[in-house]
């Protein structure tokens, strides 16, 4: 089967599984730069978190660009990179005021507790990135043609005219 003949679910989901794969990198990343940097430095915990997720963030713009989204619009690329920077700041905001009220409101500091809420906060905050990164940032390319329509699978609003009238059936008289 063709990629453009699969259907809507599909492709979502596909995209879904692409997310989740550059996801599962940027969290491990994240969650190996926080965890180094909060037992090996002297950083607050949530100082510490924020240079983490800014570490994940920049592997994961070059994994949604060139494996989730390689086939979305590349034609403005500052504008992508200014879009996806301003989303993943709120993400960023996000994924650590879950962190900062968990160690700071509650005072549940310990090395498993901050983990957990990193857990809840990036679970939050991937769920608003994943919906503004394709809404947004990553969009898709416009079909300029009803053959490409067709291909996608869309159902066309209007049916091309034809250059002939199509034949009338014949009619039976009894």
């Amino acid at each position: 089967m063709e990629r453009g003949s699969e259907g809507p679910f599909k492709r979502l989901a596909r995209e879904v599984a692409k997310f989740g794969a550059v996801g599962v990198v940027g969290t491990v990343v994240n969650f190996a730069v926080s965890n180094l940097l909060w037992h090996l430095t002297s950083l607050q915990a949530v100082r510490a978190n924020v240079i983490a997720t800014v570490v994940a963030i920049a592997c994961n713009y070059v994994g949604f660009r060139y494996f989730t989204y390689r086939d979305r619009d590349k034609s403005a690329r500052t504008k992508e990179l200014t879009l996806f920077l301003a989303f993943s700041l709120i993400g960023l905001v996000i994924e650590n005021g879950v962190l900062f009220a968990a160690i700071y409101g509650f005072g549940w500091d310990s090395s498993l507790q901050r983990n957990v809420f990193k857990v809840l906060g990036i679970g939050i905050a991937t769920l608003f990135r994943f919906w503004s990164y394709r809404t947004w940032v990553f969009k898709t390319l416009p079909v300029e043609d009803e053959e490409a329509v067709a291909e996608a699978g869309e159902a066309k609003a209007f049916p091309a005219p034809q250059s002939e009238p199509a034949p009338r059936p014949k009619q039976h008289v009894s």
